[in-house]
């Protein structure tokens, strides 16, 4: 009996082209039609695993982890300098879903930079920012501002301890001054202390004590002060 082939159903053509413009692995530059290009591991067409990008506008290069297109993992992000060209760090550390997530370090373009943790692209959580005038504050952070505890150190010696609202000295702190051996213990709102004490606070270490040392404030029972005024009184009627 003869033997009928049947022909072979093939895919379209074109589905061929698909499967073999599909990025999956370790390729060599890709280029973007906007000039980007991306050098590294790729999944389901989708940069995942290492790689590095380069933009073509900004000339800027990110270099880390990837997961299905996104920067997220450890990497750095560096600029070129709009003068000399060369390429400067901006940002080490961790990324979540294409920004800034977790435990990283941002250099700013004035000199700053700040150490610490990061969420949605802005600093949030525990870090330590060095300004450019020589001040350091260290402590808890929330959408980019100084929120909860923290201290703030002067390039003078000064400090201050205490809670922090929005950027600003806010709630129950401590202003020390070394310089002239006294403490400031009070309430702030907003920056501004409204009310507290200020007593000598190791006065023999300062450089520049006052002339006179603060006088001592004595605390009396209320209860023997009422009593007092009142024996006062009737004294006055008799």
């Amino acid at each position: 009996m003869p033997v009928i082939k049947q022909p072979k159903i093939r895919d379209p053509l074109f589905h061929e082209w698909d499967r073999k413009a599909q990025k999956c692995g370790l390729r060599h530059t890709v280029y973007a039609v906007n000039g980007d290009q991306y050098t590294g591991e790729w999944q389901d067409n989708l940069k995942h695993g290492k790689g590095t990008q380069i933009w073509k506008n900004t000339g800027a290069i990110y270099s880390g982890d990837w997961k299905f297109g996104k920067r997220d993992g450890y990497g750095s992000y560096s600029i070129p300098d709009p003068v000399t060209k060369e390429y400067r760090k901006m940002y080490t550390g961790w990324w979540q879903n294409d920004r800034r997530g977790g435990r990283g370090m941002y250099f700013y373009s004035n000199g700053e930079h700040y150490d610490g943790e990061w969420r949605k692209g802005l600093r949030s959580g525990w870090g330590k920012m060095h300004y450019k005038d020589g001040s350091v504050y260290e402590g808890q952070w929330l959408k980019d501002k100084p929120n909860g505890q923290g201290v703030l150190r002067l390039p003078n010696g000064n400090r201050y301890e205490g809670g922090w609202k929005e950027g600003k000295k806010h709630g129950a702190g401590k202003y020390f001054y070394p310089d002239k051996g006294q403490l400031l213990e009070g309430t702030w709102v907003a920056d501004i202390p409204k009310c507290g004490a200020l007593v000598d606070f190791e006065r023999d270490n300062a450089a520049a004590p006052t002339e006179f040392p603060l006088p001592e404030i004595e605390l009396h029972d209320p209860a023997a002060v009422l009593a007092e005024a009142r024996a006062m009184f009737d004294d006055s009627e008799n």
